[in-house]
């Protein structure tokens, strides 16, 4: 009868289908994230199951050995297999452990006691279990050990059972070595895969009782890692993706050094580590030759000085630095005029001895000039300027020849460079030096000026510091910046100093006679791709493995080898997507993030001036 009503009622029969028809449509057509997430058919057989197209089987671990050493998981942890690992740790309480304890050893006893009265040789797997109950015993009394049934269970993927028998295989010679063995769940596959998801729930139940000491040997995180309770993020372990945690200042000495053939990832890197120690209370100071730190200086409300010729930012090099705790002003002056010999070394192309001599003793006499000498307060002088230095320099025999080669620094075209006061203030969290609108033929004086004025800064105040040196190798061209760079790597630890150097010329890195030692000196090391001509000698440096090597022809933008210490890892860079628009120097991100910002600009200029023009109506309508 139903049917033939609705014959009758056409016109509420479609008002109906209209009002629920579309709800329907559109709750049948959502997809839940089970939906997404779910395979698209499963299978389960006794020994395995098949998942979609992929294969999994399942194990679990029956037996151990009397002994387990440290780390004997980590070679299965360490396998490039794909697979999961559970460990399910199941406390037993003790006053229940010491009852069966006693019985236990009460049995051990009597076979013991029986085998004497028979007058049978004494059986020494009797003692040995004896010697353990009881030492158990004792040490679970004095709560110095807990007692834990454990379940491991091992679930592997393939995309066929061929592959899937080799992989096991694999792992039960890895185990079987170490008198470890596994069983396949068979029977029990859908059970051994639902415990080995990352859901808690132990199905299998298949334990083996482990006290606190070898259940301490069984985590995982013991082996080609890098990772620690502080510090920042490095990157993922490419081997078994494990976080790269490490903090520089935990190390013998603070310093790092990154090599990266173009393109390679390094500066990306360097920004990201920058960006995530200036969390940790740390300062950063970077010598930028490319200006690739602008932006990040600017988003990070840090300090960025443009050194060029027409620059408004100078540094006198004449500058002297208040003596911190411990040392004299005697000494800080004396170690000043060293650097400052150093400087007109390089700016000259070379001195004689004799020329030598001539600038170390017109540089003492142009602050005697100022009435600066070893018993002067640092804080209250003025220092010369670089064409005090030439005037005293013109007056002294012999020197005219040399206050002729350095006119160009005081009357000429570089004039605008160093004969200045210093109008630069470094004390801010993160501070730049961008030298990229510095000559080339400059570079290396500007980067030794800069370098010297921020070596002096750190020295007056004691703090945790951070000093990056990009394109090092420009540092590396002259034997006097780079005894002055290597200076600063041996020294930096007093000071609570880390430096950072990055360059990407491997080749004239190592020929330098300091290269090495600043190297040697590095406790990190981080080698990104590199080039065929230059990857032998760097193999060599570092004792890489044939497999490294080909790992570093062969890497990605931004992977490569993480070296802390006596350990190393494989490593991938890493940002979040905040910290890559903060950090990237891609061109095409670079346009797009400027361009980005012109059109909120714009926006913004658009809804100010329809804002303007409706309080101007509104004003006209008022009056």
């Amino acid at each position: 009868m139903s049917i033939f009503s609705s014959l009758f009622k056409p016109k509420q029969q479609k008002a109906d289908i209209s009002s629920i028809l579309p709800q329907e449509i559109f709750e049948a057509g959502v997809l839940e994230l089970k939906d997404i997430i779910a395979p698209s058919a499963l299978k389960v057989t006794p020994k395995e199951i098949n998942l979609g197209e992929k294969v999994l089987r399942s194990f679990f671990v029956i037996s151990y050995p009397r002994f387990l050493s440290e780390g004997w998981f980590s070679p299965i942890i360490n396998m490039d297999k794909v697979f999961d690992v559970s460990i399910f740790v199941h406390p037993i309480e003790t006053s229940k452990v010491l009852r069966q304890f006693q019985r236990k050893v009460a049995e051990v006893q009597s076979q013991i006691h029986s085998r004497e009265e028979k007058g049978l040789v004494r059986d020494p797997m009797l003692d040995v279990a004896y010697q353990d109950l009881e030492n158990l015993r004792d040490q679970l009394q004095q709560a110095q050990e807990k007692l834990f049934d454990v379940g491991l269970y091992i679930t592997i993927y393939g995309d066929s059972d061929s592959e899937l028998d080799k992989a096991e295989s694999e792992i039960k010679s890895i185990l079987e070595a170490k008198l470890i063995y596994v069983k396949p769940a068979l029977f029990q596959q859908e059970q051994g895969y639902k415990s080995t998801l990352p859901l808690g729930n132990d199905l299998l139940e298949v334990h083996s009782k482990l006290n606190s000491s070898p259940l301490s040997s069984l985590f995982p995180f013991t082996s080609f890692d890098l990772t620690s309770d502080k510090g920042i993020l490095y990157g993922i372990n490419r081997h078994n993706s494990s976080l790269v945690l490490f903090d520089r200042f935990s190390l013998e000495n603070y310093n790092s050094i990154i090599f990266g053939k173009a393109g390679s990832g390094k500066s990306y890197a360097t920004k990201l580590e920058i960006l995530r120690t200036l969390m940790f209370d740390t300062d950063v100071i970077v010598i930028d030759p490319e200006r690739e730190y602008e932006y990040m200086a600017e988003a990070t409300g840090g300090r960025y000085f443009k050194i060029s010729l027409n620059s408004e930012h100078h540094i006198n090099p004449f500058d002297l630095p208040v003596p911190g705790p411990g040392e004299s002003a005697a000494n800080v002056l004396r170690s000043n005029i060293i650097n400052l010999v150093g400087l007109f070394r390089l700016m000259m192309g070379g001195l004689s001895a004799e020329e030598d001599a001539i600038i170390d003793q017109a540089i003492t006499e142009t602050y005697a000039l100022k009435d600066i000498t070893v018993e002067s307060d640092f804080r209250t002088i003025e220092p010369p300027l670089m064409s005090d230095f030439e005037m005293v320099l013109t007056g002294m025999e012999g020197g005219e020849s040399l206050a002729q080669r350095l006119s160009k620094y005081t009357k000429g075209t570089w004039s605008g460079f160093i004969n200045r006061p210093s109008n630069v203030d470094i004390n801010r969290k993160f501070v730049v030096f961008s030298l990229r609108d510095m000559e080339d033929e400059l570079k290396p004086i500007a980067m030794y000026i800069v370098t010297h004025y921020i070596w002096n800064a750190i020295r007056k105040e004691l703090k945790k510091r951070l000093l990056v040196i990009d394109e090092a190798w420009w540092m590396m061209k002259s034997e006097d910046t780079a005894s002055f760079l290597m200076g600063l790597v041996k020294r930096g630890r007093k000071y609570f100093l880390g430096v950072a150097t990055i360059t990407q010329d491997v080749g004239d890195f190592l020929k330098s006679p300091y290269g090495i030692p600043i190297i040697t000196n590095s406790s990190i090391q981080i080698l990104f791709k590199q080039s065929p001509t230059t990857i032998d000698e760097l193999q060599k440096t570092f004792n890489l493995t044939d497999e490294e090597k080909y790992l570093l022809l062969e890497s990605d933008r931004g992977e490569g080898i993480f070296f802390a210490g006596l350990k190393h890892v494989a490593i991938k860079n890493i940002a979040s997507y905040t910290e890559d628009q903060i950090i990237t120097s891609d061109p095409s991100q670079v346009l797009a993030i400027k361009k980005a910002k012109q059109d909120a600009m714009e926006d913004k200029e658009v809804a100010l001036k329809a804002v303007n023009a409706e309080l101007k109506e509104a004003e006209a309508t008022n009056k």
